[in-house]
């Protein structure tokens, strides 16, 4: 195992109807980077994957979406499938975790119908982004661009379209967030460097 990502926290967001190499492929490339890799969902237990049409493996949840803030977490991973997402965007807690980390610049990929939550969180405005095709509409509506490309990395977004692009995608997304400042590091060595109990230094007289 690589220790690129050691330290870094990232959370899997997806429900039933995940297209289960979406998850675990890109889930395994982090884990072997290093990373700490969390599935997080709207319910407790197991999700159902799918492959394609089919009925794939059930994986076991680690924390529910309404008891988890996008803080607690480096980056966020929105694999696809049609039925996962499209539950996913009716739920508000689901949402709101996705809007935060866009909210606090952490990196986010997404690939095939993964950024159809995106769009549910206001996150697409602006933004070039590509998707499954059949979202094309849905990006565009929500003021956003949209391209037919394998990868497309618009800041700290990053999208793909399918399966087929899964390689790009993962190796893009360990590059990513192997250049990504880990904040929440940084933010330990301020408090250290700074801390709260600390007197602020008054006002120094010039002259």
């Amino acid at each position: 195992m690589s220790s690129q990502l050691t330290g870094r926290k990232v959370a899997f967001l997806a429900t039933d109807g995940v297209e289960q190499v979406e998850l675990t492929a890109p889930w395994n490339a982090l884990k072997q980077a290093g990373a700490d890799v969390v599935l997080v969902s709207d319910k407790p237990g197991e999700i159902q994957a799918v492959n394609h049409d089919a009925k794939g493996e059930k994986f076991h949840v680690d924390a529910e979406v309404s008891k988890v803030t996008a803080r607690d977490f480096d980056a966020l991973v929105l694999p696809g499938g049609v039925a996962n997402p499209d539950k996913l965007r009716t739920n508000k807690d689901a949402v709101k975790f996705v809007r935060e980390f866009m909210e606090l610049d952490k990196p986010v990929a997404a690939i095939c119908h993964g950024p159809w939550l995106l769009v549910e969180a206001d996150a697409v405005r602006g933004r070039t982004i590509t998707s499954w095709p059949s979202l094309e509409t849905d990006v565009k509506n929500a003021g956003g661009a949209w391209v037919d490309k394998q990868v497309q990395l618009d800041q700290k977004l990053l999208t793909s379209r399918k399966p087929d692009d899964l390689p790009a995608f993962c190796a893009r997304l360990v590059e990513l967030l192997a250049n990504a400042i880990d904040e929440r590091r940084l933010d330990k060595m301020v408090e250290q460097s700074f801390p709260a109990s600390d007197p602020l230094p008054g006002p120094i007289a010039l002259g």
